[in-house]
């Protein structure tokens, strides 16, 4: 167990405050950012990561959309498509799921 910077994980104050409200519990990015175990932290709360798995865009669901804050998983297309230049939804396109939950 390790702990890792939030920013790396969450790189943007949106995902760390949804991360605290309770509405954001996982996020895909393109590469590992943390290991299950490790702990981070957003203003002085704690939150540990219990799961790190590889998964494909293709495999994405309306209830992963809605784990990060999006309502369904087509807003969460268009989140991606406007935060990454040069970005194209490719189903067999490889991602990395980091599920976290906070400590209480």
């Amino acid at each position: 167990m390790a702990t890792i910077d939030a920013d790396d994980l969450l790189p943007n104050e949106r995902m760390r405050r949804g991360a605290q409200d309770g509405q954001i519990t996982q996020i895909h990015r393109g590469d590992q950012y943390a290991e299950a175990g490790d702990r981070f932290e957003v203003d002085g709360e704690s939150f540990e990561v219990v799961e790190v798995s590889e998964r494909t865009l293709g495999d994405l669901t309306d209830e992963d959309a809605r784990a990060e804050g999006m309502a369904d998983l087509e807003e969460y297309r268009e989140i991606l498509n406007r935060a990454h230049e040069n970005f194209e939804w490719c189903d067999d396109s490889e991602v990395v799921r980091h599920r976290f939950e906070k400590v209480e």
